[in-house]
């Protein structure tokens, strides 16, 4: 996912970040606690073992505004300086449609997926096909495949 929302803790101006505490549901849709789910991801403690589970951790991480973590996941190759997350963006549900590939024994995948925002309160959603590799022992999100 390229788009653009801020760092948790570092809202913009007149923003309020969005509340997800450790006991909260996972965004990314997944039955568990954000702490137990997407929450050890952000913080490293837990690699993601498929392109699947990074895609929704990544979805997790634009909601939380984890901008950290969206770079770290993202292959060097193609990662921008800074993702730039605006304020006015709220992410509220993640479909996944398709995932290819992308398990313990691939080294490389694909997620098809839907993610569904506000854009200052105006409901949209995202469709992308998104390619993930294994990079160093890890999956990183490489690029949009493409987007609808």
């Amino acid at each position: 996912m390229s788009r653009r929302t801020t760092r948790p803790g570092r809202p913009a101006a007149g923003a309020r970040p969005p509340v997800v505490t450790a006991e909260s549901p996972c965004p990314c849709g997944l039955p568990a606690t954000y702490a137990e789910c997407c929450g050890r991801r952000h913080a490293g403690t837990a690699a993601a073992p498929t392109c699947e589970s990074l895609m929704r951790s990544r979805y997790a991480a634009f909601v939380v505004r984890d901008e950290a973590y969206l770079l770290r996941s993202w292959h060097p190759d193609t990662r921008p300086p800074a993702v730039g997350l605006d304020p006015g963006m709220r992410w509220v549900r993640l479909e996944v449609l398709e995932t290819t590939d992308g398990g313990p024994f691939h080294t490389t995948g694909t997620v098809t997926f839907r993610a569904h925002y506000t854009d200052h309160g105006r409901p949209d959603s995202l469709h992308e096909k998104s390619r993930f590799v294994r990079h160093e022992g890890a999956w990183v999100y490489a690029s949009a495949v493409f987007v609808d």
